[in-house]
């Protein structure tokens, strides 16, 4: 595994790449002695715990105290706390969730704030996440802080053992699947199909988007009986009696476990299994591994990476820390600061700014999938909706797949369902 870099190296190289200094590498004075409580999704815990936390408390002098909650969980929790105690001065939320908790209220907007911050350098940020994780209604809420995609990784020596190249069409992807899980030894796919938006979610999106289609049209309405959803979640449901049992029981860890276990041949999954992949005190799978960009479907040549998941640091409107806050999301999401948190060991962050993405660092972090990364990121990704009904709409949605899967209805009868069933 490439080594990492120190925080200091790290940062020295952005000053010197970027001609920057660290946002914050003066104390900003509010947030001095503060402690600060944010409300973060289980991945990434440790970022704030072993990264942020002691480098926030090394500038500033306070205490950032970071809490998780499952994903299953994440956006009501943010919700509830805001409605009850007020427990949390921060949040890092699901972008497909912004509409809901701007609607409940939650968080502040930012907006203004932004408009004041000159040293803030938005124009840094990827456009292609930019606006999908922070504007709504015309407003900014929070800023972009990691940018989620998936890639197909594969184990290299299980593919070998079988004759086969990595597959770049669903068809292809079914057939490896169907082939390896023949010989009696592997699971020929990793499905993570738990009827959850964040897992059964990408496994269907990544199909849709291979054959051209969309959640959702121009005008918000769900596209769920297209040819491309229909061909999509056929493939879900082909597939499975040769993926690791039971698909729609397999959440992000049993599926991350099996694949650096050496158990599937296939996955697709977030970027943040490169580094995993290649740590051998993570993997079974060290040198054994590659990655390859979401297949195409049908007659589809463009190729689009859809966003799934992704997040953005927010500031709660119940916290009483609020200056502190806003110093804290602009720190946490610098160039110089970025860095650091994606090319730590482990690390579940991917890049937010160009400047990240496109920096030497997070490429000898990532070498075998940073091409990949860049592309997904630098081109025009499938965004999700984000209004104030989609996470109860993608749960009516992958409930209905989840049945497909299982057998007890068709697809076309599934998609019709989810179709009814989702509220523009």
């Amino acid at each position: 595994m490439t080594q990492m870099l120190s925080r200091r190296g790290v940062l020295q190289g952005a000053a010197a790449l970027f001609g920057l200094a660290a946002v914050g590498s003066a104390a900003p004075a509010q947030a001095a002695g503060t402690t600060l409580k944010v409300l973060v999704n289980t991945p990434h815990l440790p970022a704030f715990t072993t990264v942020l936390a002691p480098a926030w408390a090394q500038l500033t002098g306070g205490t950032l105290e970071a809490t998780a909650t499952d994903y299953t969980q994440l956006t009501d929790a943010m919700i509830d706390d805001v409605r009850g105690d007020g427990e949390y001065d921060l949040f890092d939320y699901f972008y497909y969730g912004l509409g809901e908790l701007v609607q409940a209220g939650a968080l502040v907007d930012l907006t203004d704030w932004i408009g004041g911050q000159p040293d803030l350098d938005t124009h840094d940020f990827l456009p292609s996440i930019y606006d999908a994780y922070t504007l709504y209604n015309g407003r900014r809420y929070g800023l972009p802080y990691d940018g989620d995609q998936h890639l197909v990784f594969y184990n290299t020596k299980i593919l070998d053992a079988y004759g086969l190249r990595p597959p770049t069409t669903w068809d292809e992807y079914d057939a490896a699947a169907r082939t390896i899980a023949a010989g009696g030894v592997y699971y020929g796919a990793i499905v993570q199909g738990q009827p959850d938006p964040l897992v059964l979610g990408p496994a269907f999106v990544n199909r849709l988007v291979g054959y051209g289609g969309t959640l959702v049209d121009g005008a918000g309405r769900p596209t769920l009986t297209s040819d491309a959803a229909i061909a999509a979640a056929q493939h879900l449901v082909d597939i499975a009696p040769y993926a690791m049992p039971t698909p729609t029981q397999v959440g992000f860890d049993t599926g991350t476990a099996a694949f650096l276990s050496g158990q599937g041949a296939l996955i697709e999954t977030w970027t943040g299994m490169a580094q995993r992949a290649a740590d051998p005190t993570l993997s079974k799978i060290v040198g054994n591994w590659g990655a390859a960009a979401l297949p195409l479907g049908g007659g589809n040549r463009v190729r689009r990476t859809p966003l799934n998941s992704g997040y953005g640091l927010g500031v709660s409107t119940a916290s009483k820390n609020k200056a502190a806050a806003l110093s804290f999301v602009k720190w946490a999401t610098s160039s110089a600061e970025m860095l650091v948190e994606t090319t730590s060991p482990d690390s579940a962050i991917d890049p937010n700014r160009s400047s990240v993405l496109h920096s030497a660092a997070y490429a000898a972090a990532t070498p075998a999938a940073v091409d990949l990364i860049r592309a997904g990121l630098d081109g025009t990704p499938l965004v999700w909706p984000k209004g104030p009904d989609t996470t109860s709409n993608l749960q009516a949605l992958v409930d209905q797949l989840a049945l497909a899967i299982e057998g007890q209805q068709d697809v076309r009868t599934a998609l019709r369902n989810a179709q009814a069933a989702w509220r523009p």
